[in-house]
This record gives structure tokens, sequence and C-alpha cells, in this order.
């Protein structure tokens, strides 16, 4: 990635790789899903998919680094307006349901992410309930 910022569409593309990658392994389900949204969801409208992998090597690249997570959410909030934070909430919900069992790492990723973003708990607690009804399985 060059040194230039995020755009709003990177961040949450990296915002949701990093819950795919949270766990330290990334499903297909959970690639499914990132690509159902890019290529479904009006916010990534004339978004450029060659990006994607680009954006990954990034979210992967500050993984490995002490304070990684931070300058992920860093970058995240930078670039997405706070109109759009409960938007990223719900995109990182999605991914982290995809497979159907959201584990502990995701769980703490996610809560770090209300934070930072500063989500309102009660509607934290309605995105999250959309996200298992959409995910669970018969």
């Amino acid at each position: 990635m060059p040194d230039t910022a995020f755009s709003a569409q990177d961040a949450l593309v990296a915002l949701m790789i990093t819950v795919s990658a949270s766990d330290a392994t990334i499903r297909t389900s959970e690639l499914l899903t990132i690509q159902a949204i890019v290529n479904h969801l009006p916010i990534f409208a004339g978004f450029d998919e060659d990006r994607m992998e680009q954006i990954a090597q990034t979210v992967f690249d500050l993984l490995e680094e002490e304070d990684g997570l931070d300058a992920i959410f860093g970058l995240v909030r930078g670039a997405l307006p706070a109109t759009h934070h409960e938007t990223a909430y719900a995109l990182a919900c999605d991914v982290a349901a995809a497979d159907g069992n959201v584990l502990q790492t995701e769980l703490q990723l996610l809560r770090e992410l209300r934070y930072e973003l500063e989500i309102d708990p009660l509607h934290a607690a309605a995105i999250e309930r959309g996200a298992r009804a959409r995910h669970l399985p018969l």
C-alpha cells in the first residue's frame, strides 16, 4: 500500500480482513462474505477490487507489528466519517458471524472496535443480533 491514506472503502475492507484474520485462520466463508459485501453494497460502488490484495497485505503487515491493531483502528477512524461507524461495525459483525461460530478472539476484536468507534451499546446489540440472524444455519 502506498503511503497515501486509506479511502473509506479501503478502511472498510481492511477492517473486514482484520476480523477474518483475528483468529489466525481466514475461512473461505469469511472471504466469500467479504466478496459478497464488496460486490453488492452501495457503499462499495466504484471500488477497485484489484486493491483488495494490497489492502490485505497491509493488514497482515500491520498485524505483525506490536501496535498493529491500533494502527488499523487509526486508519479506519481516519478514513471513515463518524456517520459510517455503525456500518463498519455491522460489516465486521457479518464477517465474524459468516462461519456460524464467533470465536473468543473475534468477540474481543468486536469489543475493541465498539470502543474505538464509539458505538452505542444498544445499537451494537441490535447490529450483533442482526448479524447472528443473517448467518444462523438451519
